[in-house]
């Protein structure tokens, strides 16, 4: 079964290629490169003895789309492929707009013309309004994003359902993601952010490398046990697996569908630096810095729908997931650029 990766080179996309090719399936990925590598897939290729069919271009080209469903029968498509800075998406809220809600409506056009009506969508827990109890479940309310990069996920899910609804024979899966770490236990495919990384893990590895000389905990004063920001971490593993369970869950069932992909559990900046320092023996040196706008004190799944549903659940703990960062980072101090 050919499955289309947008964004298929990227982190969650080239270790979704590695699953999806060590489950039968057959991995088929366009991906512009913009905050990716094609070394990645390379990687991949060597580590499973697969091969990855490789489009460079951008989803938001229709005549590549087209190309691309001519040349291969598509069963469904991952949708991956989106900028995804928060601070960025802040600074530049047209260029986040035009891109991950153009690429959204010109792929499903695309998917339409050829018949294939079947797609797993990469969306965030950032589209969960800040007033929710927790943990969020699917259910819990939407909206209110604090940024235009969460805008863009709660739209593009929109746009999805939509689709849906106007012709009964789509099939949608909406993944909703929370914080993904770690890394292939190979350590040859991992997290390679350009530029300064948008989240804590690649913080503390880089830190952990000599790239930086501390890492910066972003306000102590909030409502949790410990005054930092509580998260669910979720091994990089883990979450490509979920999409193996959705497309199964996919190709059976038609209208549009929502699970959240994480463990269940809230771990704190400072439980992420002591269970890094306790599974590596590296001390990471750390500032405590103000408060980020926008973030909130506590944000953790309720993965219960998925372990039901798709009969998946997250198997790595919270030392596999740092032991699995750092033998990336460490063999990879400069990512794929060597």
């Amino acid at each position: 079964m050919k499955v289309l990766v947008t964004g298929g080179a990227g982190y969650i996309g080239s270790h979704t290629c590695l699953t999806l090719l060590e489950a039968g399936m057959e991995p088929i990925v366009i991906d512009n490169l913009c905050n990716s590598s094609a070394e990645s897939l390379a990687r991949v290729e060597a580590l499973t003895g697969g091969k990855i069919p490789f489009y460079p271009g951008d989803v938001r080209d229709e005549a590549l789309l087209d190309r691309i469903f001519t040349e291969h029968t598509i069963s469904c498509v991952i949708h991956f492929a989106g900028l995804k800075a928060v601070g960025e998406s802040v600074q530049i809220p047209l260029t986040y707009y035009e891109n991950n809600l153009g690429a959204t409506i010109s792929l499903c056009k695309v998917m339409s013309r050829h018949g294939v009506k079947a797609i797993i969508f990469s969306s965030s827990a950032t589209v969960y309004s800040g007033d929710n109890e927790m943990p969020l479940k699917e259910t819990s309310r939407t909206g209110g994003c604090t940024n235009p990069y969460g805008w863009t996920k709660y739209m593009g899910e929109q746009i999805l359902r939509d689709t849906a609804k106007s012709d009964p024979a789509w099939s949608v899966v909406l993944l909703r993601y929370f914080n993904p770490v770690g890394a292939h236990e190979s350590g040859r495919i991992g997290e390679h952010p350009n530029g300064i990384p948008n989240n804590l893990m690649p913080f503390i590895t880089q830190t952990a490398v000599g790239k930086r000389d501390h890492l910066n905990v972003f306000g102590d004063d909030y409502p949790t046990p410990d005054g930092t920001g509580v998260r669910d971490y979720i091994h990089v593993l883990d979450l490509a697996k979920g999409h193996v369970a959705a497309i199964r869950y996919l190709l059976s069932h038609t209208g549009t569908e929502v699970f959240n992909l994480g463990t269940g559990q809230g771990y704190s900046v400072l439980d992420m630096v002591h269970a890094f320092q306790d599974a590596t023996g590296i001390t990471i040196p750390y500032e405590i810095a103000p408060r980020r706008p926008g973030d909130l004190p506590t944000c953790y799944a309720d993965p219960a729908k998925s372990r039901e549903v798709l009969g998946w659940q997250a198997e790595h703990s919270l030392k596999e997931m740092c032991r699995d960062s750092w033998n990336w980072q460490k063999q990879n101090p400069n990512g794929y650029e060597g």
